[in-house]
């Protein structure tokens, strides 16, 4: 059964997304920072790919997404730079949408707290104007948040990563 995702704004900027994970937090990072294991979840509503998975995982070290449509062939494309690692508790990137650029640059916090062997995962995306924040709210970005999660948690619980 999916888990519901936990969806706030802090700001007129901010979009807050908390999850909770029956998994340790070191294995969550890992999630997020492993390519292989990354193209594996990290893919929003069904119908997608991601063809292109590169993370230099170091302060200054730069990564970059493509999602592709199974559909039509269409793709769109993230990048950016890592400002914070902390493993396995603090990850911080920049983010831009390619093609989009004058949205400006995001930053991106990934906290990662652990108890008792559950993680709570707290991903907040701060975008550099309100026109961005409310673009990307309006987007389905949270929904297919949500459906990646899952598909982390249904990975997981198939042992495929343990």
């Amino acid at each position: 059964m999916p888990h519901r995702i936990d969806v706030t704004t802090p700001s007129d900027r901010e979009i807050r997304v908390t999850r909770e994970f029956d998994a340790p937090r070191d294995l969550i990072f890992a999630c997020h920072t492993d390519p292989e294991l990354v193209q594996r979840w990290l893919l929003g509503p069904p119908g997608w790919s991601m063809p292109v998975c590169e993370i230099d995982l170091r302060v200054g070290g730069r990564y970059r997404y493509v999602w592709r449509s199974d559909a039509d062939g269409s793709e769109f494309s993230f990048y950016g730079e890592y400002r914070e690692i902390a493993s396995p508790e603090r990850l911080v990137h920049s983010e831009w949408m390619a093609g989009a650029e004058e949205a400006g640059e995001s930053l991106c916090t990934l906290v990662l707290t652990e108890a008792d062997g559950r993680t709570t995962l707290t991903q907040t995306m701060r975008f550099s104007t309100v026109e961005a924040f409310d673009q990307a709210l309006q987007s389905g970005m949270t929904d297919g948040m949500g459906m990646s999660y899952d598909r982390l948690e249904q990975m997981m619980e198939e042992q495929a990563v343990r």
